[in-house]
């Protein structure tokens, strides 16, 4: 993969992670609906400017065909309503229709260097292949937007920005990708360099200011510094933090609440081995200033350097009214060595583990976290934009437990899909049971 232009998508990618998108799974490769010999990966022909989506299920349980036009949704009707003979078509049937996911938190200048050996390189073209890579990894398994949180400074000074906004103007028309300036110190003598590599990286195209007050020698200014930068700009706020301390979450809060675009921290792991009053008092304070909070359910991001975080109290906070999204952080970095980078494995471990239904654990990987990122709603409805999923099965908690096939729809466009096969050996027991057999019927690429 060259490393300004990433490999466009096959009519049968084959796996990012490895293999040939096949594996132990729950379905087959959608068919192309009978009347196109177009692949819609290949994205629309130049007579058409639309996509077909025949035979869909919604949460609510219907049957619908979807039209796609100019990047929205343009019409939606039960099954067989919305005769399109000259668009291209992808058959549903079999496949849930949701709102794509969108990736609140990631960190591509360190993703995928778990297996490395030696010192990780800053390169600008390392950090812009692994970012890249990193990005089309989370974008098959459905985000297709992404906040990247990059670190400048140092001595690799803007190198890893300039690498990142390089690897998004590649990705445009596969996935958005933005960029959020992570600088590590902004006060005293030493921060001086900080906030005017901060002002540089803005002026870059980082559309968000990040950080880490908790690792600054002055929290206090450390925020203060990256407030008024922000308000300068019209940059939202988006900064690392434990959260293990409630007087500093005060003062973040009091000092938050007026800031327009909006402050988001996470993980606030912290938060959870506070004692129940304090973490509720906490919890009223951030929802009072609007500041919301990405949680990180599949572990550890490497930017607080600290290990064994816990889970934001997603209950709580949603109690309170804090606007809750999930991310999934390291992406088999220092920080998670095995992690996935999957929006969907987010929202399992909320609704396994983390007490919220399926739809609410989905919503804080979509809905909430489009928000989170100051993108558009949306819906499966006429009008909104075509940001779609469609994963095998026909219910939400099905589609956490079994996630395997997806089809990723950006701007209107199929630009990703999974295809996983299931099959049983000849026995007896299958025999018997009548356990579904779901084969290649011809040879797979």
């Amino acid at each position: 993969m060259s490393d300004s232009q990433p490999q466009q998508p096959s009519p049968f990618p084959r796996n990012p992670a490895g293999g040939a998108g096949r594996g132990p799974g729950d379905g087959s490769a959608p068919r192309p609906a009978s009347g196109s010999a177009r692949d819609p990966l290949a994205g629309p022909p130049p007579e058409a400017s639309g996509l077909l989506l025949s035979g869909a299920r919604l949460t609510d349980g219907r049957t619908v065909d979807v039209r796609l036009s100019g990047g929205r949704i343009q019409a939606v009707g039960t099954a067989g309503s919305l005769p399109a003979p000259a668009l291209a078509r992808v058959d549903l049937r079999g496949y849930l229709l949701l709102p794509a996911p969108a990736e609140p938190h990631a960190h591509g200048d360190t993703a995928l260097t778990a297996d490395g050996e030696g010192p990780v390189s800053y390169t600008p073209d390392e950090v812009q292949r692994r970012a890249t890579e990193a990005a089309l990894l989370q974008l098959g398994h459905g985000a297709t937007a992404l906040r990247s949180h990059i670190r400048i400074g140092d001595v690799h000074g803007l190198g890893p920005m300039e690498a990142a906004l390089q690897a998004r103007r590649s990705l445009r028309g596969l996935t958005d990708l933005t960029a959020v300036a992570v600088p590590r110190l902004l006060t005293g003598m030493a921060g001086a360099d900080g906030v005017a590599m901060l002002r540089d990286a803005v002026k870059m195209g980082a559309s968000v200011i990040g950080g880490c007050p908790d690792l600054d020698p002055d929290p206090t200014g450390f925020l203060e510094a990256v407030l008024d930068m922000a308000a300068e700009h019209g940059c939202p706020v988006d900064l690392h933090t434990d959260g293990d301390d409630p007087a500093r979450l005060a003062r973040l809060a009091a000092m938050a609440g007026g800031l327009r675009p909006g402050v988001t921290i996470g993980p606030c792991g912290g938060l959870s081995r506070l004692p129940l009053e304090a973490a509720t008092r906490a919890a009223d304070q951030l929802a009072a200033a609007g500041v919301r909070v990405t949680c990180l359910p599949q572990g550890d991001c490497a930017a607080l350097e600290r290990r064994g975080l816990r889970t934001a109290p997603v209950r709580l906070l949603r109690a309170a009214g804090v606007r809750v999204a999930a991310g999934s952080g390291a992406l088999r970095d220092a920080g998670n060595p095995v992690g996935r980078g999957d929006p969907l494995e987010a929202a399992y471990l909320l609704a396994s583990q983390g007490g919220l239904r399926a739809p609410e654990a989905y919503q804080t990987v979509s809905t909430a976290a489009r928000e989170v990122m100051g993108l558009p709603e949306v819906r499966v409805e006429a009008g909104f934009p075509a940001e779609l999923l469609a994963v095998r099965g026909d219910r939400i908690a099905g589609v956490l437990s079994l996630a395997y096939s997806r089809i990723v729809i950006h701007r209107g466009r199929v630009v990703a899909r999974t295809s996983a096969v299931r099959e049983y050996c000849d026995s007896a027991v299958a025999v018997a049971l009548d356990l579904p057999r779901q084969g290649r019927t011809e040879p797979g690429p």
